[in-house]
């Protein structure tokens, strides 16, 4: 359990990932950005992608990029300046399926899923226009009541991956997550779990005892890369703020396809040097 592990390059780190269902977490949790333009120079197959259970600029990112066939999510909202630009392009082309959803449902569904058990039940969403959209979701009696208790049951997720970035590893495996709970189910929930990380930790983060509480076990992590500014242009919590203009600059030019395109060209084909926010 103690034994260190050779950490990843970034690129090492995406080819990890085989296809099927891609978790990434909202704008908050830790958006692992570098990852994202990794992935998109190294163009896999069209995926499924999970957003938990919204996601900004990184999802119209892929998106724009043609590498997701189908989005299930709360939203794709880039800040406060709407939705995404490749997002609603994709959308209303049919370019891309949308299982729309909802927070509640994605969070059950990855908290089943993290326990083993083939759905979750829920109340909230009864009577919304969800249900048109989703057959899958099914409402039932509550077979504990007397009848007249409806509930909404939906199944389990299960990501085939599941990867963001975190502020602390260490050379086991370990991630510091803090109080990022939805972190620590998702990646309990997923088949494999990919994490890039701002600092290596000297020592063992699950031995600490003030780190230990919000460290997520390396045995939830299928492999670490160590990639200082990792989120640009967005958010570090606790540690670096949004590089809001750039993200104003992406979303001016992902409104028309040569502008998108050119943005790719410029800060995906290459890596952008990262230093503290953008050297």
């Amino acid at each position: 359990m103690h034994a260190e592990r050779s950490l990843l390059t970034v690129d090492e780190l995406v080819a990890g990932f085989e296809g099927g269902m891609l978790a990434l977490p909202k704008d908050e949790s830790g958006v692992p950005m570098a990852a994202v333009r990794a992935l998109i120079r190294r163009r896999p197959r069209p995926f499924h992608l999970l957003c938990v259970p919204a996601c900004g600029l990184h999802a119209d990112l892929l998106i724009g990029a043609g590498l997701v066939h189908t989005v299930e999510c709360g939203g794709v909202v880039v800040g406060e300046l709407g939705a995404g630009a490749r997002f609603r392009v994709a959308v209303r082309d049919g370019g891309l399926q949308l299982k729309d959803s909802t927070c509640p449902v994605i969070h059950a569904g990855l908290q089943a899923g993290a326990k083993g058990a083939p759905f979750a039940s829920l109340r909230g969403i009864i009577g919304s226009d969800l249900l048109r959209v989703r057959p899958e979701w099914r409402v039932i009696d509550n077979p504990f009541a007397d009848g007249g208790d409806p509930v909404l049951l939906v199944p389990a997720l299960n990501p085939d991956c599941f990867l963001f970035h975190a502020r602390w590893g260490d050379r086991h495996g370990n991630v510091w997550t803090g109080g990022r709970r939805d972190l620590a189910y998702t990646a309990h929930a997923s088949r494999k779990t990919f994490v890039t990380v701002e600092h290596i930790w000297d020592g063992n983060l699950l031995t600490d005892p003030v780190m230990s509480a919000g460290t997520l076990s390396e045995v939830y992590v299928s492999g670490l890369a160590h990639v200082p500014g990792g989120t640009w242009p967005m958010t570090l919590q606790h540690e670096r703020e949004e590089d809001t203009p750039h993200i104003v600059r992406y979303m001016d030019a992902a409104r028309t396809d040569e502008g998108f395109q050119a943005y790719l060209d410029e800060f995906v084909a290459n890596e952008p040097r990262i230093d503290g926010v953008r050297a």
